[in-house]
This record gives C-alpha cells, structure tokens and sequence, in this order.
C-alpha cells in the first residue's frame, strides 16, 4: 500500500466532524401522521441539534459548516419516524411518516431554504477541499429537489417495485426490531396505524389517477397479488400466520418474557391486524379493482403530462450527466455490440457448435445451469452465493485498503413479496450494528436464477460491490452524514457493475460459463439503455421492448418480462448502471495512463470510496485531484 495515509488525509482535510450512521435511502414522506410530537421527539430535537447561534461560535468556516450540516440532517431525522428505526434509533417507534402532498411541499420549502441559510453561514473560498466539495453536494441536492419537484406526483404508489402495499410490511418485517415489550408494543402501536398510513397512500394515488397518473394495466395484477399473499393467512384466514402475524410472533417469542405476556401482545396484534391492517388492505385492493378498468396499456413516461420533460429530468437524476435518451440509446446499441463479440470468443471456447442466437437457447434451457424448483434448489444457491463472498472476502486485500466494519449475509426474499420484488437487491447495514447487510436474492423462480450468474450478482450486490461501497461510507469518520445518503444512481450502480468486471482481473470466473455470466450481466445493462429509452422516449411497447431482451440477451423470458415491467415503473434508472460502470473504467485508464508505474488499483478505489456517494462529474474530479498530487 503505497501514500494512502496522505491521501486521506489530504481528502479530508480537517473539513468535517466524525459522523458514523447511516442507512437505507429515507422514506420520501416525513412527518408523523397524524399526531403530536412526542416526548421521544422532542428529545431528538434538543440532544441532537446545534442552534444556529452556537454555529456562529465556531472558529472555522469548516467547523460551521459542519454544525449546520449535523442541524440539518438531526432536524430531518426528527421529521420522519420510519428514518429514525432505519437508523437503528426508537424514537416515535409506533408511528408512520405523514404521506400528504402538504407533507412534501413543507419539507421542499425546507430544504430549498437551508440553501440560503448555508451561503449566508460560511464563506465557501475559505473551505478546505473536503468541505467545499459538501457545499456542492448540498446546493447540488437542493436543484435536483428543484427540477423534480413539478414531478414529485408522477411516480406511482402502488406498483410492483416499490408500492406501499408491499413495502410497508416490508419495513416492519425488515426495520422494526423488538427487544423489548416496548418495541413489541411500538410494533402493535404501528399495525394499528397501518389504515391511516395506507388511507393517506390511497389518497394519493386517486389524486394522481384524476391528473391522468397511472400504471399500466399490468402492473394492477401484481399489486392485487401483493394485497392477497399480506392477507393470506391467519389472522385473516385459514391455514398458517400471515407474514405480518409471522414475523411478530417470531419476535415475541424471542423475548424473554413470561408466557401470559407472550400472550397478551399476540392478541393485541391479532386485533390490530383484523380492525386496521385488513381494512386498509381491503379498501386499496376495492380500489384497485375499480381503477384497473380505467388503465390503458402505454408504458412509457410519454403519457404522462408533460412526460418528455419528466422523462428529460429523470435521466439527467439518474446519470448525473446532460446525456439525451438519443444519445444513451446510440451508446446501448454500440455496447450490445461490442459485448455480442466478447461472448463469440467464449462460445468458441466451450465448443459450441451454432450461432449466438442458438447458444442463447443453450444457455437458457440447459438444466445444468438451474438449481430444483423446492426449497433443496433454494438453499443450495443461497449456500453457494454465501460461499462466493467468503471466498472473495480473503482475496480483497489484492485490490483494496479499506474494507467494511459490517457483516454481510444473504437472504431469500421473503414470499409475500418475490413474485413481484426484483430480481436482487442489497439492504444497508444499522448504524449500530444491530442489523447486517443484506442481499436479497429473489427465488420465487429458479429458472430466473441461472447459476453461470452467480459470480456476477454476487459480486454486484455484496462484495466488492454495494456492500463495500455503502457500508464503508455510513462508516467514513469525515464526511457528513448527508453526503452518506446521498442517492447518486450512477455512482452507486456504476460502481457494481464495476465491481463484476473487477473480480474477472484479480483471478475469478475460472468457469467459462461463470465468465460468460458475468459478461451476460453487463450485455444485460447495455441492453437496458435501449429499452429503457426505447419505453420512455422513443413509445416502444412492452411486448417490443420485452422482444428486444429476448433476442439481444441470453436470460429467460420471465426475466425479461419482469425487467421490462420494472423499467416502466421507474423511468431512467437503468440507465445509470452502464454509464456509471463506463466513467469509472474511464476514469481508470486515465489514471494508469498519467501515473504509469506509480498507478495503484487499491489507492484508486480508496478515492472512488472515500467520499460517499457523488455525481460522476465530482468523482471525476476526485480522480484528476489524486493523480495530480501522485503524480506530483
């Protein structure tokens, strides 16, 4: 390890204090719905915010700015009970966030004010590097705030990705934990405020379906089946618990409590379940069933209002760059190509005999790349993706410095939500490390979860990927904890698509086949720049889009199904992936071009990890900065 001490210390140059949590990205709604401010709350205001009289006591413009950048992220927490437990805190533990547009409007007003308030704080030329570059983040967060805000209703409630329906239970089952007949309690205390906090959802989404914002006729189905596999179940059916039922009584019974006060609490849930959980869940699926027949089968952004501005700002969100969707279709189709030709030479290699297209079928129907269709298949490729971390956690010192403080598990997603939950997705560790992190890998169909794709995805969501990367930034001692939550799509997934290439130069993917997944997960990325852009700006449908993966990729068609279906839902991210993995590589070659000899990979990531998540026009200047003082 060559400097890397002096690096960080010149990155960080006395700009900021030590901040150490961190966790998922925060609800976008923030106040307690509907009550009071407790004494909990009011505690969080008074022990963790710094009056911005006491931050003009600060001797440096650094020290200042660091004070108000705590009094605002505190001031935010305090706002939004459902951030306090993603932090691993307790406080409001039985309420929800407020899910009004009044809600939304008062924090915007906030934000967009904390802005003036900072540039009137500190002198931004008498920053040191690290902190001038926080000045940036936060102005840089308060414009993208700016430019969607007119857009803020465009997205849907209730859809198959990231709709209330299935998330909710999910932050209970996943962030709420109990160790204490006063967490339980808490639990309970937010069953029962699950009709209002759904009845505020539902609200939204009649309002948003009035202005002409609604999904698909399809995505409808996958919400209905959401609402059955959360009511299936006792205390609403016959047969075994329900996962709500499930998961709260699998935390009481861990609790070491006396077997009447066991009791006790699972009746209090089962009644919250019965008199607030399933009317809620009723009335959103009436709903439902009522609204479908007044959705259309567009799929893209375009129908909307004003859809081709929305669609303009939601690249420009998700690249941090002033690409065009002309322009990111022309790159994805280039990419497609050039990854084709690197598949033709593994091709060559495993033998097979027949055209890509053939060798596509190969891939997708040869059942030695699929693991049984029952839970032995199941936990075979959870064993196996655990085993592959492992195996590369003792290879990490050969490419890194630093390495994450949490732990890393893999888990299945849970039943009531895979049919419609992607394919994999990571899940940031607790500040206080009360809560690992987590990859999700989704089972519902083995037949999605080729095993030539293994490698690659777990790389991707664990190690070196979004577990290296998340982790060690809540876990940065320098760096405000906003810029920890800072949502950089093209950072944060370029940065895993990254980190599937990486593995292949320091040794893995041996197996052809493993190494023909990795590059099938990259095609995958490249591919997505063509439909996502496709959808959204160019009115391909869902079945041509859908066409266009199963021809150009060798993954099953239910995967492309369910890509597909994603990508309208959320227009523009996929795009980030590929463009963010290109800028890196970019970024990269660069520096080993400049630094020639005195080029270290390990110190290069240490930049790319060093300030959390950021544009990639910051990170390239992260980059510029480290190999001219290298190079120096």
């Amino acid at each position: 390890m060559r400097n890397t001490i002096s690096i960080f210390a010149l990155l960080f140059a006395a700009a900021c204090v030590s901040n150490t949590e961190t966790a998922e990205t925060p609800p976008s709604t923030i106040s307690p719905a509907g009550v009071k401010k407790s004494a909990a709350s009011a505690h969080v205001k008074e022990e963790a915010l710094t009056s911005t009289e006491e931050i003009m006591d600060f001797a440096s413009e650094a020290e200042k700015l660091n004070a108000f950048f705590q009094e605002q992220f505190d001031a935010r927490v305090s706002r939004s009970p459902m951030f306090q437990t993603s932090l691993g805190m307790k406080t409001n533990y039985d309420k929800w966030d407020d899910t009004s547009d009044a809600a939304q409007i008062a924090e915007y007003k906030l934000e967009q004010a904390a802005v003036g308030l900072m540039e009137n704080l500190v002198d931004y030329d008498k920053l040191p590097s690290n902190a001038q570059l926080s000045y940036r983040l936060f102005k840089l967060r308060a414009k993208q705030q700016a430019d969607m805000f007119p857009y803020r209703n465009h997205g849907y409630v209730f859809d198959q990705m990231y709709g209330q329906q299935s998330r909710t239970p999910a932050f209970l089952i996943n962030q709420h934990r109990v160790t204490s007949v006063e967490d339980a309690k808490a639990y309970i205390g937010r069953l029962n405020g699950i009709k209002n906090y759904l009845n505020g959802h539902l609200s939204n989404a009649q309002s948003r379906a009035k202005d002409g914002i609604r999904p698909p006729k399809f995505v409808y189905e996958y919400v209905l089946s959401d609402i059955k596999n959360v009511l299936t179940g006792a205390p609403f059916t016959q047969g075994e618990d329900s996962p709500l039922f499930e998961d709260f009584k699998t935390k009481i019974n861990a609790l070491d409590i006396s077997g009447d006060e066991k009791l006790t609490l699972i009746m209090e849930a089962n009644a919250a379940l019965l008199t607030n959980v399933q009317p809620a869940y009723e009335e959103v699926e009436a709903w439902v069933k009522e609204d479908i027949n007044n959705a259309d089968t567009d799929d893209g952004a375009w129908k909307l209002p004003d859809g081709a501005d929305y669609y303009k700002k939601r690249l420009a969100l998700m690249t941090t760059t002033d690409m065009d969707a002309n322009e990111i279709h022309e790159l994805g189709l280039s990419e497609v190509d050039r990854i084709h030709n690197e598949m033709k030479t593994i091709m060559a290699k495993v033998g097979f005999e027949g055209d890509l297209s053939e060798f596509f079928e190969f891939m997708r129907f040869d059942p030695q790349f699929y693991y049984s269709e029952d839970e032995a298949g199941r936990s075979r490729y959870l064993a196996e993706a655990t085993e592959l971390i492992d195996v590369m956690k003792k290879a990490l010192p050969s490419a890194f410095n630093t390495f994450p403080k949490a732990d890393l598990i893999v888990k299945r997603v849970e039943p009531f939500r895979e049919k419609s939950a992607g394919k994999a997705f990571y899940q940031r560790p607790a500040p206080d490390g009360s809560r690992p992190g987590t990859y999700y890998a989704n089972l519902y169909k083995m037949s999605s979860m080729p095993t030539y794709q293994m490698e690659a995805l777990a790389y991707h969501e664990g190690i070196p990927g979004h577990h290296m990367q998340l982790a060690i930034a809540q876990e940065l001692k320098d760096v405000p904890k906003f810029r920890k939550y800072g949502r950089y799509t093209a950072y944060t997934e370029g940065w895993g698509l990254y980190t599937e290439y990486l593995p292949k130069e320091m040794g893995f993917y041996q197996d052809p086949y493993s190494d023909f997944g990795r590059l099938a997960m990259e095609l995958w990325r490249a591919a997505r720049l063509v439909v996502d852009t496709g959808l959204h700006e160019k009115k391909w449908t869902r079945e041509q889009a859908t066409q266009y993966l199963m021809t150009n990729t060798p993954n099953p068609e239910g995967d492309c199904i369910k890509a597909i279906d994603r990508y309208i839902v959320m227009p523009g991210q996929a795009t980030a992936y590929k463009i963010g993995m290109l800028k890196i590589l970019e970024l990269r070659e660069k520096a080993k071009s400049e630094l020639g000899e005195q080029f270290s990979l390990a110190d290069f990531h240490d930049i790319l990890l060093a300030s959390g998540p950021i544009p990639l026009s910051e990170l390239e200047i992260a980059i510029n900065q480290w190999i001219k003082m290298d190079a120096s």
